[in-house]
């Protein structure tokens, strides 16, 4: 798993449009970089409709929003389509950056063993260094955490 402290790895991975995006490409402002399982799935969709809600706020700390999630850029884009996201997805179909993250793992589902994302959120600072990581997210009360560790920041 990455720490708190150290860079985070750089990596580039296309967005829902197929553009090329790479995380150092986004540096100079704090970045919200969150991996989840899958697109329009219910935990999934009510975590990004939670940053989506709290936009305005991640905006006002200067912070740029991005999810990352194995699913393809065609799927990511109908995702943001229908919740209307106004932040970036990045595709991680094989799931080198969650692995280089320490975020696929082995998941236990009724009993049932298989890999996946871990949900996951790290807070990076405008100079790439990882300031807060939050492993196996739960959902609520999720984005407020978020917006507390980027206030932390200034």
């Amino acid at each position: 798993m990455i720490a708190i402290g150290q860079a985070a790895p750089d990596f580039t991975l296309h967005d829902q449009s197929g553009t090329p995006i790479r995380l150092s490409g986004c540096l100079g402002s704090p970045i919200v970089l969150y991996f989840y399982p899958k697109d329009d799935t219910p935990g999934c969709t009510k975590e990004a409709c939670a940053f989506r809600d709290a936009f305005a706020e991640y905006q006002k700390r200067g912070a740029r929003i991005l999810g990352v999630s194995p699913d393809e850029p065609k799927s990511h884009a109908k995702f943001v389509e229908k919740y209307a996201l106004p932040f970036t997805l990045l595709a991680d179909p094989d799931h080198q950056v969650c692995e280089t993250y320490g975020v696929w793992k082995e998941k236990n589902m009724y009993g049932r063993k298989s890999m996946g994302v871990e949900r996951t959120t790290l807070v990076i600072d405008g100079e790439g260094v990882i300031r807060a990581v939050f492993p196996r997210v739960k959902v609520d009360g999720h984005s407020e955490a978020v917006l507390e560790a980027l206030d932390a920041l200034e």
